[in-house]
C-alpha cells in the first residue's frame, strides 16, 4: 500500500512509503487520529543512511503480519531525525533515560499529549541474545494501554518530570577552565592508536580546531595531538583512499574499519581542520575531501546533499572493499601485489569475507599511487554505488561553506569558493521565507520544518567566513539577520538558547542542549558566530550575548571537554581578544601567500579585500597599502602590518 509519506521530502520517509505499515507524518492530525481510535502513538525516528534501520525496515515495516498488527492497536508516526533534530532530541533523551543508551532505530510509544511511556531502539524480528523480538513488545504494549492505563500513564509523568529537569547553573568560563579542559583532553587521548576514547571512535572534528588554537599559542602536545590524530584518520580504513571523504566513524580503535556511511557535516567540518593544518598530508586530504564534497554530494541546484548510505545491493561496505583477487583483475598481477602492499589489502582480509578497506599508512612514489588511484576508482564506479539522501540540510551546508572557504584559501583554489558561493545564493534564495530560516530543502523545493538553533548558527557562520573571504555586505547582513533572529526568538532567560523557535510548535519540552555531538551544538554555533561578527564589525554587543551564552555551557565544558570541543574554542577565541585579521591588497600572489599563513597561524575568518574599496568594517578602516598587508589585531589592540608571511606565522 502506498501511505502519507509518498508526498514527503525526506528521502528517509519515502524509503517507507510502500511499507505495509500505515505510516503518518508528525503533526496534530496524526496525534487526533489516535484519540479518535483510543490507540497509542508509535513513533519510528531514524535517517536514511543508517544501516539498522534499513534492516529493521526489512525485518519488520515490510512484513505484512508485523504491519497488520502495528495498524491495528497504533497510530503509526515515522520521523527523519535530519529534518526533525527537535524531535530526536527530545526522544533520544527519554530513550536514554528509560535504557540508559540511545541510538538508530529509535523507537517510542506515546501517549496523545505526546509524552513518552516506552523506548527502546532496533528491535530483532525473533527473540535474539535477551532481546524481544518487535512484534512481543508491540502485544505488551498494546496490551498494558488497554488493562494497564495507571502504569502507563505514571511512566509518562515520570518522563515528564525527567525531560524537564532545570539547566545546570551557568558560570564564567575562564583561562583556568581552558587549561583544566586541555588536561583532561590529554589525559584521555589514545597515545597508541591516536584520537579519543575507544571502540568505535568518532572523528573529534571540534576537539581538533581546539587543539589547533592551543598549539597556536605554543602548547606543543595540543599541536602533536592535533598533528597525530589528523595522521592516523587520514591513512586508515575511514579515509576513502579512492575517492577521497571521511566515513562516519571507526568501528575499532585502530581507524582501519569504517561505518561507511558518509555525512555532509562530518566532511565539511575535517575539510576546515585538514586545510588548517599546515602539512603536505593536510593539503592533500583537505584538496580531496572538498573534491569529493562537490563530486558526490553536489546537487543540481549547487548546494550539498546529506549523505551517501553505508550499503550497496544491501551489504555494507561491498562498494568500498577489495580482495586480492580483486586487484589483480583491475591492475594485473604485477600491480596488484604494490597496490595491496600499499593499500593493506590481505588474503584474510580487514573486513569481512576476506575482503579489506582500503588503508595508506606509509608514503609511496606519487606518481604511481596516482595512477593505481585513477584505475581503481574508474574499476570502482562500475560497482552499484550506494544510495544518496539528497535533501539540503541549512546548517550542515553552512559547515561546508566554512570548510571550502578555508580549503580556497590554504590551496589557493578559486573554485572552492565559488562553490562556497552557490551553496550560499541557494540557500538564501530557497530556505529564507518571509525572513525565516527553514531547515531543509530537496530538489529546490523547500520543506516545512523550520529551521532549529544550530541551522542559525551553523549557517550564520559560514555566511560569515564567505563574506569575510568575498568582502560581501550581502553575506555580511544576512549573517547578522540569522543571529539576530537566534537573538530574538531562540534566547533564554539566564542567556543561553533553546533549540527550538519561542514560536515553533508545542512539544512536550523545549529542547536545550550545550553539548556538541557529531556537529555543533546549536548553543556552540551560535556563540562563535556571534564572536566572528564581532570580529567583522566592532560591534561588541554580540561578543556580549556569546560571552553570556556560553557560561551555560560551563558544566559540559569543563566536565566532559570531548563533547564541548566548539564551546571550548569559543572560549579560547573570547580570550584572545576576539582576534580581527585582515589581508588588504591586490590579488595575487603575496596576497595569496599571506591569507594562506593567516589561516593557519590564526584559524579565521580571515577578511580579504583590495586597497581602498570594501564592504566590511574591519576592511574599510585598514586603507591602501602599497604592497599586500596583513593586519592582526587582539582586545582590540592591534599590531603594525606586516608584508612578509614569514613574519605573519610568527604573530
Amino acid at each position: 500500500m502506498a501511505n502519507r509519506l509518498t508526498t514527503a521530502t525526506s528521502p528517509y520517509l519515502l524509503q517507507h512509503a510502500d511499507n505495509p505499515v500505515d505510516w503518518w507524518e508528525w503533526g496534530d492530525d496524526a496525534f487526533a487520529e489516535a484519540k479518535r481510535r483510543n490507540v497509542p502513538v508509535l513513533l519510528s525516528i531514524g535517517y536514511a543512511a543508517c544501516h539498522w534501520c534499513h534492516v529493521m525496515a526489512h525485518e519488520s515495516f515490510e512484513n505484512e503480519q508485523t504491519a497488520v498488527f502495528m495498524n491495528a492497536h497504533f497510530v503509526n508516526i515515522k520521523v527523519d531525525r535530519e529534518e526533525r533534530p527537535d524531535l530526536d532530541a527530545i526522544y533520544m533523551s527519554a530513550t536514554q533515560a528509560m535504557t540508559g543508551h540511545g541510538g538508530w532505530p529509535m523507537t517510542c510509544v506515546l501517549d496523545h499529549e505526546g509524552l513518552p511511556f516506552f523506548a527502546g531502539t532496533y528491535f530483532p524480528p525473533q527473540p535474539r541474545q535477551g532481546q524481544p523480538a518487535f512484534g512481543q513488545v508491540l502485544a505488551f504494549l498494546a496490551d498494558a494501554w488497554v488493562n494497564r492505563r495507571d502504569d502507563v500513564r505514571g511512566a509518562a509523568e515520570a518522563l515528564r518530570d525527567h525531560l524537564n529537569q532545570s539547566v545546570a547553573a551557568a558560570a564564567p568560563v575562564t583561562p583556568y577552565e581552558l587549561d583544566a579542559a586541555r588536561d583532561l583532553l590529554v589525559r584521555e587521548f589514545d597515545g597508541r592508536a591516536k584520537g579519543f576514547g575507544g571502540a568505535p571512535k568518532f572523528p573529534p572534528s571540534m576537539v581538533l580546531e581546539f587543539l589547533r588554537l592551543r598549539g597556536a599559542h605554543g602548547d606543543a602536545l595540543a599541536a602533536q595531538m592535533l598533528e597525530q590524530t589528523c595522521e592516523a584518520m587520514a591513512r586508515g580504513g575511514m579515509f576513502d583512499q579512492l575517492g577521497g571523504g571521511f566515513a562516519r566513524y571507526s568501528v575499532d580503535a585502530d581507524w582501519v574499519v569504517p561505518h561507511f556511511e558518509k555525512m555532509l557535516y562530518d566532511n565539511a567540518q575535517l575539510l576546515s581542520v585538514y586545510a588548517r593544518l599546515g602539512t603536505p598530508l593536510g593539503d592533500r586530504v583537505a584538496r580531496q575531501t572538498a573534491d569529493f564534497m562537490l563530486r558526490e554530494l553536489g546537487t543540481a541546484q549547487g548546494a550539498l546533499a546529506s549523505s551517501l548510505d553505508a550499503d550497496s545491493e544491501g551489504v555494507e561496505g561491498k562498494f568500498y572493499a577489495w580482495t586480492p583477487a580483486e586487484l589483480v583483475d583491475v591492475l594485473g598481477a604485477d600491480e596488484a601485489a604494490w597496490a595491496a602492499t600499499t593499500f593493506g589489502v590481505t588474503d584474510a582480509g580487514t573486513f569481512e569475507h576476506g575482503s579489506s578497506v582500503l588503508q595508506l599508512r606509509a608514503d609511496v612514489d606519487a606518481d604511481r599511487l596516482d595512477r593505481v588511484r585513477r584505475t581503481l576508482a574508474e574499476a570502482r564506479e562500475q560497482r552499484v554505488r550506494p544510495a544518496r539522501d539528497d535533501k539540503v540540510v541549512a546548517g550542515w551546508n553552512g559547515l561546508a561553506i566554512s570548510g571550502l572557504v578555508a580549503a580556497a584559501h590554504a590551496l589557493t583554489e578559486p573554485r572552492y569558493l565559488e562553490a562556497a558561493r552557490r551553496i550560499a545564493d541557494f540557500l538564501l534564495a530557497t530556505h529564507l521565507v518571509d525572513g525565516r530560516l527553514r531547515r531543509v530543502s530537496r530538489d529546490g523545493r523547500v520543506g516545512a520544518p523550520a529551521a532549529v538553533l544550530d541551522d542559525l548558527g551553523c549557517l550564520a557562520a559560514g555566511l560569515l567566513d564567505l563574506a569575510a573571504a568575498t568582502d560581501s555586505a550581502e553575506y555580511l547582513d544576512t549573517a547578522r539577520g540569522l543571529l539576530d533572529d537566534a537573538l530574538a526568538r531562540f534566547r533564554a532567560d539566564d542567556g543561553g538558547f533553546f533549540d527550538t523557535a519561542a514560536d515553533a510548535e508545542s512539544l512536550i519540552t523545549r529542547p536545550r542542549d550545550s553539548a556538541d555531538n557529531a556537529s555543533p551544538s546549536g548553543l556552540s554555533a551560535t556563540v562563535n558566530a556571534l564572536i566572528t561578527m564581532t570580529a567583522l564589525t566592532g560591534d561588541a554587543s554580540y561578543e556580549d550575548a556569546a560571552t553570556q551564552a556560553l557560561a551555560t555551557a560551563h558544566e559540559v565544558l569543563t566536565r566532559a571537554p570531548r563533547f564541548a570541543g566548539w564551546s571550548l574554542v569559543a572560549a579560547q577565541r573570547l580570550a584572545d581578544g576576539p582576534e580581527q585579521v585582515a589581508v588588504v591588497g591586490e590579488p595575487g600572489a603575496d596576497r595569496d601567500e599571506l591569507v594562506r599563513t593567516a589561516l593557519r597561524r590564526f584559524g579565521g575568518p580571515i577578511a580579504v579585500g583590495a586597497p581602498g574599496r570594501s564592504a566590511l568594517p574591519v576592511l574599510a578602516e585598514r586603507g591602501a597599502p602599497a604592497a599586500a598587508s596583513a593586519y592582526v589585531c587582539r582586545g582590540r589592540v592591534c599590531d603594525l602590518p606586516v608584508t612578509d608571511a614569514t613574519q605573519l606565522g610568527e604573530r
